[in-house]
């Protein structure tokens, strides 16, 4: 590259990474660099073009420039990611948070914003992020988050520290129903748990398949509703009376998923869509 001037190394970098993401992409991938790297928001790097950037910045964004060659996902470069407004530390042991998570945690925050005192168990909580921002607007409510995985635990214990709410965590392997028994009864059931089936890998982009945790993603195709199948059991003698069970759930599997739960007794079942119109959120309503 011809400079350490910022215009000089955008082009350099636009150069480099061309073809393996789009124009816009590679624009809000180095701007996000140059502030994470060099302490730069966009309105200073376009006003400032023609400044210098010292070398260490510039090392730095040249290996976050270099892992995006690898397909490496900005979030995992960074170690953040943005979520419902707040900040989340992410790395390979969680998933990075997405939009139709937000659309699943803003359709609970809608319909109980009112309620008080609400008792929420999140199961499989990864990152924390359903979890944190439940407790941030439903503040009154007592809010305890599962995961088996230790690495990701402290990870979303970290994040509800970072982001000042007061979160309970608790190791389990919730498919294991003999722990059951160390769980209470709740107001609400919230999840967003693993649900590609693995035959949906091969339509998968690579930064994906080579970064984010296989277990927090993919089902065997033989039992793909392993997940919600336990759910469902859990929420007949964990889910109080009037008790509402919210799942992200495959969009190719909405009705199966949703006969899941009308056989486990549930009074009714909505499949919700995506803001791309596909079924993503489930709603089930206990008698």
């Amino acid at each position: 590259m011809s400079s350490n001037k910022i215009k000089d190394i955008r082009r350099y970098y636009k150069r480099q990474l061309a073809g393996l993401y789009d124009e816009n992409e590679i624009d809000s991938f180095l701007y996000i660099l140059f502030e994470e790297y060099a302490g730069l928001s966009k309105a200073q790097i376009l006003l400032n073009a023609s400044r210098t950037i010292s070398e260490s910045e510039l090392l730095k964004i040249h290996f976050g420039a270099k892992a995006l060659m690898n397909n490496k996902p900005i979030q995992y470069i960074t170690g953040s990611s943005e979520f419902y407004g707040l900040k989340f530390k992410v790395s390979p042991d969680v998933l990075i948070p997405r939009p139709e998570t937000e659309e699943l945690v803003e359709l609970v925050i809608k319909e109980n914003s009112k309620k008080q005192k609400l008792s929420v168990i999140d199961i499989g909580t990864g990152s924390g992020c359903i979890a944190i921002i439940l407790k941030k607007y439903l503040d009154s409510s007592y809010i305890i988050a599962l995961d088996v995985s230790t690495n990701t635990l402290n990870i979303a214990k970290g994040n509800a520290r970072s982001n000042e709410q007061e979160v309970q965590f608790l190791k389990m392997d919730f498919l294991k129903a003999r722990s059951w028994d160390r769980l209470d009864s709740y107001d609400i059931i919230v999840s967003n748990p693993p649900y590609v089936r693995k035959s949906e890998m091969k339509g998968m982009n690579k930064n994906v398949l080579d970064y984010e945790p296989a277990k927090a993603l993919f089902v065997e195709d033989e039992n793909p509703l392993i997940f919600y199948r336990a759910i469902a059991n859990f929420a007949k003698e964990h889910l109080n009376k009037s008790g509402i069970v919210y799942c992200e759930i495959n969009q190719y599997l909405g009705n199966e998923t949703s006969a899941l739960f009308l056989e486990a007794g549930f009074q009714s079942v909505d499949i919700i869509k995506d803001m791309n119109g596909n079924d993503r959120i489930l709603k089930a309503l206990k008698k």
